[in-house]
């Protein structure tokens, strides 16, 4: 597999608590990126697309098994032979909701999973979704990538464990709020920074629930420089990446050679 990946960021305006619409919006951004010349090898959606932040009417809303988003973005990577990291959904798995993030290849097949590990209080989130117990490690073919959802990023020990373990390239759907936009460009420059890898991140935009969403979706390199940035109106945010410059980054300034961790 090329080093090299074509990236598509579907930064969308969610409409909370209504599954229908999120849904045609979704299929519709999805064809729309498809399109793009030259084609994106990889399309990624924002947090929670599906219902937004309506929580208290979560366990109605949330897609059982995740069974319909699967079966429309799988059939749709199949035919376009594109993957796709589906941002994330609200999925009723028996009595629980969680906030997870479902992957696919270019044959439609699931190659990841991952369910959001630190819930978000000043959203509520503890209050009506279940935690993930487990980080967010997949392939793109040879190449080792992650996720983390969100209020992960604040999280810096998540992003360093799974660079430790190989990540050269993190994904990040998001809902992230204003007034808050200091604190993404920031933690998500120095999750790049610290770890040496391609950060990649897909927030929201508009009014959803109450909340305001800014956007300003990125795409950041080993560096720590902004190779693409969305402002805080819909649109589809592009952009190519080579994951060499991960191994000359890392190689360049040893970090993971240096570091103590008997001292902490």
């Amino acid at each position: 597999m090329s080093t090299k990946l074509r990236l598509a960021l579907v930064q969308m305006n969610i409409v909370a608590g209504s599954p229908a619409a999120n849904f045609n919006k979704m299929q519709a951004k999805l064809e729309e990126a498809a399109a793009l010349q030259p084609k994106p090898d990889l399309i990624l959606l924002p947090e929670m697309w599906n219902t937004g932040y309506a929580l208290e009417q979560i366990q109605n809303l949330a897609d059982a098994e995740g069974q319909r988003t699967r079966e429309i973005v799988s059939g749709f990577c199949r035919r376009n032979q594109v993957r796709v990291l589906a941002g994330s959904i609200a999925e009723r798995r028996g009595e629980a909701v969680t906030n997870t993030v479902h992957i696919f290849d270019e044959t439609g097949a699931e190659i990841g999973e991952y369910s959001k590990i630190h819930l978000f209080q000043l959203m509520n989130e503890h209050l009506h979704l279940q935690a993930g117990e487990a980080a967010g490690r997949f392939r793109l073919g040879d190449i080792p990538a992650a996720v983390m959802i969100c209020y992960d990023i604040r999280f810096p020990e998540l992003a360093r464990k799974l660079a430790l373990e190989g990540a050269k390239i993190l994904f990040v759907p998001a809902e992230w709020p204003h007034p808050r936009l200091h604190h993404w460009r920031t933690l998500l420059q120095a999750r790049a920074i610290e770890n040496q890898m391609y950060v990649v991140s897909c927030n929201t935009v508009g009014d959803s629930g109450g909340t305001s969403f800014f956007g300003h979706s990125m795409i950041i390199d080993p560096w720590g420089e902004v190779v693409a940035e969305a402002g805080e109106e819909e649109t589809i945010v592009t952009a190519e990446i080579d994951l060499d410059l991960v191994d000359e980054v890392r190689g360049r300034i040893p970090v993971f050679a240096d570091r103590r961790p008997t001292l902490y």
